[in-house]
Parts: C-alpha cells; sequence; structure tokens
C-alpha cells in the first residue's frame, strides 16, 4: 500500500515503524504536521491508500479525514483517550498499559478501534517506556491495523474496554508538583518519570525555578527533605522524605531564549559549587566502576568483563567521554579476555553532546573538544591489541554512536532498535569517529554511500544484511543478552587465534594507510563544520535544542515532494 506518515517530528516510534512498513513493502512517505494545507497538498501529491499518525499534537483537518481513512497510534488501551496518556499511566503506578490504533475523528482519540496491544508497565521514564514497551506495541498494533485495511475488513467490531478508563485531560504541573516534606522517593520518582522527555517537572532550585529530568533513585544517602545534598558527574543529589533521588538534567524556566535542558550541575552553574562532591557510587567499597547507581558500571562473568554507560538520551558530552575512556582502560586492566561495551537500555550512544555544546560559552570550541575526545576514545577501542571487543548495541544509535560501535571487533544490536549512520541532518556535519575508515571495511561501497546519502533510519535486519552489524536477536532483552553472552564465550574460546588475527589485520590496514591520517582529514572537515563560513551545523544544532518549530518537510523524508513528483491521476476517471 501507499501509505503517508503524518507526524509532529520523526521521532524514534515513527522512524521504527517506518522501517518496519517499509520491510513490510509498503511505499512510504512522510509529511509533517504543519498546516492542515500542506497536509492537503501532501495528500493530494502522494495519493496515499492511508494516513497513518504515530505522532501527533493535534487534530486531523476534517477535509483530510473526509477524503482519506486517517488512522491514529495513540499511546493507551482501548477507551483511554487524552493528550497525556502514558503520564498518567506512570503517575497512577498502572501495573499495565497498552496501545491503540484507532480512525480519526472529529473527537480527540475517540474513533473505531482498528488494532490494540498491551504490555506489562515498569518503574521507568517515560520516555524509556515510550522508546520501548509504546513502541514495541505499536509495531504490532499498527501491523494488525494495516492488514484490516489491506483485507477491507474496516475496524473491530468490538473492542474491549478497560474500565474506568475515558477522557483524561492535559497534565497539567500541578498534578506532578512534588512536595519535598511528604512525598517519598517512589513517589517523586513518578512524578519526574511522568514528565521526563517533556514538558518536566517545574520546581525552585537556590529559589530559581526549573524543570526536572532524569531522576534515579539514590539508596545511601539522605538529608532534610528537599534539600541538595551532593553533586556527582553533572547531576545534584536531593533528599527526600525516606531517602534521596538524583536528578541528572534541569531546564531553565526564564525570560531568555536559552531555555534547554542540560547536566544539572551546568544548569545551576556556581549555585552547586558548594555541594559535596561525590566521585564515585555512595556505598561501593569495591573497583570505581563496580557499582551499578552512576551512568557508568562495569561487571564481569568469568573472562568476559560488561562495560555499561547509560547517558542521558544517549549524548556523550566531553567530561562523559573522558570518564568513559577512564572505565575502558580499567576494564583493559583486568585479567579478562572480551570487553563488551553495553551501552544503555535506550540508547547506545548518540555521538556529541548537542546541548553542552549549546550551552558552552563558545559552541564552536566545545564541539571541536567534544569530537576529538570522542575519536581518542575511538582510537582506544580500535587499537586494543589485548582484548576481543564487542559493541552490544541494546538501544538506538545515531551519527557517531553508529560508527562508534564500529571500531568494536563484533557488532551485535537487538532487534528493534533503529540506526542512524550518517551525520548530513546536523547541518550536513561530515563526521569523525573514523568512519571513513570504518564503514568502508565493513559496507560495500555501493551501500556505504546509499546510508549516507538517503539520511534515513535502518532496521537492525537491513543493518546485518549489508554487514553494518554482525548479527542481532529479539526484541526481547533476555533474548539478546543470551546472543551477547553466547558471542563472547565464543571469542573467549578462541582468543589467542582472533587476537592474533587482529593485530596482523590491523597491521596491514597501517601500512596502506596511517589510521591517523583517517582522522586528519575528517577532523580538517570538521574543523570548517565548526569554524567556518557555513554556519548550518551551528543553525540546525540550535533549532534541535531549542526544538524550534518545523517550516517544511526535508526533501529525504517526503519523496512526495521531490522533484518530477506529480499527483497520480484519479483511478475514478484514469
Amino acid at each position: 500500500m501507499r501509505i503517508l506518515l503524518l507526524v509532529h517530528s520523526f521521532n524514534s516510534l515513527t522512524q521504527r515503524l517506518y522501517i518496519e512498513l517499509e520491510r513490510d513493502g509498503h511505499e512510504l512517505s512522510v509529511e509533517l504536521d504543519i498546516h492542515d494545507r500542506v497536509t492537503a497538498e501532501a495528500v493530494e501529491l502522494f495519493r496515499p491508500d492511508l494516513v497513518l499518525a504515530p505522532f501527533l499534537k493535534r487534530a486531523i483537518a476534517r477535509p483530510v479525514r473526509q477524503r482519506q481513512l486517517c488512522l491514529v497510534v495513540h499511546p493507551g488501551p482501548p477507551g483511554d483517550r487524552g493528550p497525556s496518556a502514558l503520564d498518567w499511566a506512570i503517575l497512577r503506578g498502572m501495573d499495565h498499559w497498552g496501545v491503540t490504533v484507532l480512525e480519526a475523528l472529529d473527537e480527540l482519540d475517540a474513533g473505531p478501534v482498528w488494532a490494540s496491544a498491551a504490555f506489562a508497565m515498569r518503574s521507568a521514564r517515560k520516555s524509556s517506556l515510550y522508546r520501548r514497551e509504546v513502541t514495541e506495541g505499536a509495531v504490532v498494533a499498527v501491523r494488525a491495523a494495516v492488514a484490516r485495511v489491506q483485507a477491507g475488513q474496516g475496524p473491530l467490531p468490538s473492542a474491549m474496554r478497560e474500565p474506568g478508563l475515558g477522557w483524561q485531560p492535559l497534565m497539567r504541573q500541578a498534578q506532578r508538583a512534588i512536595d519535598w516534606s511528604r512525598d517519598d522517593m517512589a513517589t517523586v520518582l513518578r512524578k519526574i518519570h511522568s514528565g521526563d522527555g517533556f514538558p518536566g517537572v517545574e520546581d525552585s532550585l537556590f529559589e530559581r525555578r526549573f524543570r526536572l529530568f532524569d531522576a534515579r533513585p539514590e539508596p545511601h544517602l539522605s538529608g532534610c527533605p528537599g534539600l541538595l545534598i551532593a553533586r556527582r558527574h553533572g547531576a545534584v543529589c536531593r533528599a527526600t522524605r525516606d531517602g534521596a533521588v538524583w536528578i541528572g538534567e534541569l531546564e531553565p524556566i526564564a525570560e531568555s531564549k536559552r531555555n534547554f535542558k542540560r547536566p544539572a550541575v551546568a544548569a545551576l552553574g556556581a549555585l552547586a559549587e558548594a555541594l559535596p562532591l561525590i566521585d564515585e557510587p555512595p556505598g561501593d567499597e569495591r573497583s570505581p566502576y563496580s557499582g551499578a547507581g552512576g551512568d557508568i558500571h562495569y561487571e564481569e562473568q568469568g573472562l568476559v568483563g560488561y562495560l555499561h554507560f547509560d547517558f542521558y538520551n544517549g549524548a556523550l558530552s566531553t567530561a562523559q567521554c573522558q570518564r568513559l575512556r577512564a572505565a575502558y582502560a580499567h576494564a583493559r586492566g583486568r585479567p579478562t579476555r572480551v570487553i563488551v561495551l553495553m551501552g544503555g537500555g535506550d540508547f547506545w550512544c548518540n555521538g556529541m553532546h548537542l546541548h553542552c555544546i549549546e550551552a558552552a560559552q563558545s559552541p564552536a570550541d566545545a564541539s571541536w573538544d567534544n569530537i576529538r575526545c570522542i575519536d581518542d576514545l575511538a582510537r582506544e577501542i580500535l587499537l586494543t591489541d589485548t582484548h576481543l571487543t564487542v559493541a552490544a548495541l541494546q538501544g538506538n544509535a545515531a551519527a557517531g554512536g553508529v560508527f562508534l560501535a564500529l571500531a568494536a571487533d563484533r557488532v551485535l544490536a537487538r532487534s528493534g532498535i533503529v540506526l542512524n549512520p550518517h551525520y548530513r541532518n546536523m547541518g550536513n556535519l561530515y563526521g569523525s569517529e573514523y568512519w571513513t575508515y570504518l564503514l568502508p571495511r565493513r559496507v560495500q561501497a555501493e551501500a556505504a554511500q546509499g546510508l549516507v546519502a538517503r539520511r534515513l533510519p535502518i532496521g537492525t535486519i537491513e543493518a546485518r544484511s549489508i554487514g553494518l552489524i554482525d548479527d542481532c536477536a529479539g526484541p526481547d532483552a533476555a533474548e539478546f543478552r543470551a546472543l551477547i553472552d553466547g558471542v563472547a564465550a565464543e571469542l573467549a574460546t578462541g582468543y589467542l587465534r582472533a587476537l592474533e588475527a587482529k593485530r596482523e589485520r590491523r597491521a596491514l590496514d597501517e601500512r596502506v594507510r596511517p589510521l591517523e591520517d583517517y582522522r586528519r582529514v575528517e577532523l580538517e572537515h570538521m574543523r570548517m563544520n565548526f569554524y567556518g563560513f557555513d554556519p548550518s551545523y551551528h543553525i540546525a544544532r540550535h533549532r534541535f535544542v531549542c526544538r524550534s518549530p518545523h517550516g517544511w518537510t526535508p526533501l529525504h523524508l517526503a519523496k512526495h515532494r521531490r522533484t518530477g513528483a506529480r499527483p497520480l491521476p484519479d483511478t475514478a476517471t484514469g
């Protein structure tokens, strides 16, 4: 079928559905929801069999709905309605939830149900639930709905609706407000989790207003409820009635154009300097990386070391990169044979930390420092001759994060994640991380050129077919972990032969062209991106960080608007 994806933005859910539906053989195009007239024009140009709206923030215009079947993906079970579905489910501590595909009508979320899928809830950030459980449920439900459209069956004759559900209003800050003197740690976490990603929880720190994001429990520290009691690696710790929570990200609320998320310590500036500095997870007296409380931790099973790095939204700042490189050096010093780079559950890595760069006094200098630091980490992994390395992508990866993973000897991915192995969407950024060396040694020239030129997401099955990754399993996390452990055990068994082959290949590649030459050329291009006459990168970064509204749909998404595109003839008239 011809399916037009109508979306507020090309987010992770939309990208996953794009991959799955294209894999199923459907012809897809994307239109960003900018104006009713623009949407009507897109429908006229593409003449879709179906308009699918996985992520919208307003209703589809009636003329479009009257002309064309429009299905909406709602992040709630049948019967749930309203714009804050997942927010309310988290705040109320629901133990199960769902995704519904329904027909768009005048009344929001009240149309006939075409399909649905249920899932168990985790105690997690809204953004995490959305990227994992909601996305997996949406894939199942959308496929079922599309099959019904193809078969001419129409919506489900009846749908089981959860008792007690119905219209739920937009969640206001009053419902999320934290009472630090009375709320326990679990309540505080639920409130911050319910607004994570957007819009955050408004609160006061040092008599200044902020939105709070990225909350994690702290089981060891305590203090007077509401007081900030510590800082660690960019996060601040705030006491609750029965413990404390770490708050990783803050967004200032002020009459300033520089309102965007950034690490909490950076957002507070000098105000955070008086807080006690804790370098490592409290209560952990073993290795500095053995505790699971921070964003980096390390574990061992026999001859295999697992290095976890769970950075918010997958962004890798200069400081985080330095800490990760130190943790990797620690892993290399252990008497193991294999190092598995695990990343985080939602993201493996997305490359440079654009929010930290935007907040810097000189974004160009901050960009330059950040990319060279990531290059140092990539080089460290590439030149590892004491261990075999595995990049295990549990979560999504993009731009420099994809190519950082390619520095490992083996690349595994959880089925269902989304990869964006290109840089150009960020203002024609050239990219580094030795990608001009790493990509051609895995992917044939034509396929590699297509990845960079298309600027579209790719799924794990497609990535495996062209050699970008070695294998995938899942989407169940346990199934993927079984694949990781099996590959790591196999590598540990054949360690000596594989290590010798690795050394020989690296020596041969070095004779053909030194590794530092790849870096030099890449960084020459990046220097022009950062300091040159073309401001495209700085404009794109600013718009991305500040969530600027879209003015048009990029042509790599809107195939119906490319040069030569014309409306198809009306089938009624030929």
